[in-house]
């Protein structure tokens, strides 16, 4: 990790034709998520910023930002920092979180994540107005408080939120702009704190739902983001990955209702990270529906 290889793989990402990157939140896991298929991060900020600063076009996505690990204050600042200084090309993408040691370790109580996740998101949004603003929130008071630089991007950069329950969509529907669910099997559902999805019909059964309550809330289908890792994909450029598998997956995930891909590049180095990155743009990206 450093910040040259930031830039290296973010300018191969823009080359390649990808939309964005992005980076993910882990401030303090524990050692046993880390040797058991987690991976070393960095702040997804900082990261970000290195990598909008070596680029023209693309996005930077956080992916995902855990909502109740910060005050709601401070996390409306580094959004809006973020947002400012790449020229409104962040995409925040959110969630509730799921690593209980994690919880326990920032000193954020972990049964009342979701609740704390729809304050922040009501806090963040009445922040990024720029102007004067109370809120009572869970276990702060703000009264006349003001966020300025307000986002470049307005009302506020574009918010996709993680998760596969119920509450996930319904929080997406309230707030934000897409929707972000992940492959995943039902056994895993204790642990990651969100339901299995284990195939494109579990997927599309959600996605009906969603369609539904946006209908409800009077909100535009068209305009609203479902982003979804392919379940085929391994990292592209393992030895067993199949761009083929990726193509024919996700005209199915369009077919269903998805309308951005988000997939994970393999490289044990920014050099072979940033090769695979290429190959990828050149052997998948031109077959992907538009």
């Amino acid at each position: 990790m450093s910040g040259a290889g930031i830039a290296l793989t973010a300018r191969a990402a823009e080359s390649a034709g990808f939309d964005a990157v992005f980076a993910t939140d882990h401030p303090a896991p524990d050692a046993k998520w880390l040797t058991h298929g987690g991976h070393p991060t960095l702040d997804p900020f900082v990261a970000l910023s290195f990598a909008a600063a070596s680029t023209s076009r693309l996005k930077v996505q956080t992916n995902l930002m855990v909502l109740p690990y910060r005050n709601p204050l401070l996390a409306a600042k580094n959004v809006a920092s973020l947002d400012v200084l790449s020229g409104g090309r962040l995409i925040l993408g959110v969630g509730a979180g799921y690593l209980q040691p994690e919880f326990a370790a920032l000193g954020v109580p972990f049964d009342d994540r979701a609740a704390r996740c729809d304050d922040a998101l009501d806090t963040m949004i009445k922040a990024w107005s720029g102007e004067p603003f109370d809120h009572q929130g869970i276990d702060f008071t703000a009264k006349n408080i003001i966020v300025q630089p307000a986002p470049t991007q307005r009302p506020h950069p574009p918010i996709w939120v993680g998760g596969n329950s119920m509450k996930a969509i319904e929080r997406a529907v309230r707030f934000a702009n897409g929707w972000a669910p992940m492959p995943s099997p039902k056994s895993s559902a204790k642990f990651l704190g969100t339901p299995g999805m284990e195939s494109v019909d579990d997927l599309r059964v959600r996605i009906e739902r969603l369609h539904e309550l946006l209908t409800a809330a009077g909100r535009d289908i068209s305009s609203f983001d479902i982003a979804m890792l392919p379940a085929q994909q391994t990292h592209f450029g393992d030895q067993n990955a199949s761009p083929q598998a990726v193509i024919d997956e996700a005209h199915q995930l369009a077919e269903a209702g998805v309308t951005v891909l988000v997939v994970n590049v393999a490289g044990t180095d920014p050099i072979e990270f940033a090769e695979n990155v290429a190959k990828w743009g050149a052997e998948i990206l031109p077959h992907l529906p538009q």
